[in-house]
């Protein structure tokens, strides 16, 4: 049992939702305009200015780059309306998670963001990591990234009593995955190949009604760390491995005190203890409905859940605009 934050104050949670909300409605006028640019930094832009009003002395421990550079959150950067004076949260973040979704109209892009006691989130570089996810019920250990793709498959469809040709797997659309996505249908894996969004990707193995088993590929360090706090709300168990392409990111990595780099993270290492995690959608996807603009209203769809208790909570809401506002 997790045990609840004196530091995470009940009201956070909604706030958190006013944050993710804020982030998709402003993403959410750029849809399929072609401009991934604009999108990021509409999110960008709605999503600090939220956090900027909230009575805490926040900082970004992911965020979208590394350095104060506009429109980026970055790692590092200070939020919050109460520095120096008010209760210190670790805040991961991705204002737009699927910017190419976003200006394609395409399917499953959210504002996303995960809050915890300070020094309780992985402060990763932003760099890729390998990834594994399954959701709740299996037994402690049934993945492993030190084993191979098909010894992870063959563990999960034991665990599950069926064959490894019924379990559907989730991977990123990527050339850097073909010799995986070969490995798995040699074993007759179904695959779900996303564009983009691995957030909302490793999520949906916690969704029975998506039909994903497992999660498996690369994508960015940031993204695991999101997933992971999602992961600890609802459970499922995840590994992340950094990954590094260049003594440039080995150098990103020991400036963020990363001393192993050949590290595989649990769950736990990535986001400990309390911790809330909300996303709003943008567009439609598995797991949330995209904003919908309507005569005198646009509404949005969230959700939000907190480790200590297990609560999910799903937020429809209805924003009203004033006679003659125009977007």
């Amino acid at each position: 049992m997790v045990k609840a934050s004196h530091v995470l104050d009940r009201l956070l949670v909604l706030e958190m939702v006013r944050v993710t909300e804020a982030a998709a409605v402003a993403a959410s006028k750029l849809v399929g305009r072609g401009d991934e640019k604009a999108a990021d930094q509409a999110a960008v832009e709605a999503m600090r200015d939220a956090l900027n009003q909230l009575d805490f002395d926040g900082t970004v421990v992911i965020g979208e780059g590394e350095r104060d550079e506009a429109p980026m959150l970055y790692i590092g950067e200070k939020v919050g309306a109460a520095q120096g004076e008010g209760p210190k949260i670790d805040i991961a973040l991705d204002p737009l998670e699927g910017t190419t979704i976003t200006a394609k109209a395409g399917a499953n892009a959210m504002a996303v963001l995960a809050i915890a006691e300070e020094g309780h989130l992985l402060n990763a570089p932003d760099v890729y990591m390998e990834k594994l996810a399954v959701g709740p019920g299996y037994p402690d250990g049934v993945i492993d990234l030190n084993k191979s793709p098909t010894e992870n498959i063959r563990a999960i469809a034991a665990a599950k009593g069926v064959d490894p040709h019924e379990i559907i797997v989730c991977v990123l659309d990527r050339p850097r995955h073909a010799a995986l996505i070969a490995e798995l249908r040699a074993l007759g894996c179904g695959i779900n190949l996303i564009p983009d969004g691995d957030v909302a990707g490793v999520i949906a193995v916690t969704d029975p009604d998506t039909t994903i088993d497992v999660y498996m590929g690369s994508g960015g360090a940031p993204e695991g760390v999101l997933a992971a706090a999602a992961l600890r709300c609802v459970g499922g168990q995840f590994q992340g491995k950094l990954l590094f392409r260049n003594d440039d990111e080995r150098a990103r990595a020991a400036q963020w005190g990363v001393t192993d780099l050949n590290r595989i993270y649990h769950l736990e290492e990535l986001a400990q203890g309390d911790v809330i995690f909300a996303a709003t959608g943008v567009t439609d996807g598995t797991l949330l409905e995209g904003v919908k603009r309507r005569k005198g209203c646009l509404t949005t769809e969230s959700v939000v859940m907190r480790a200590s208790t297990g609560t999910v909570r799903w937020v429809k809401g209805e924003h009203r605009r004033a006679p003659g506002e125009h977007d």
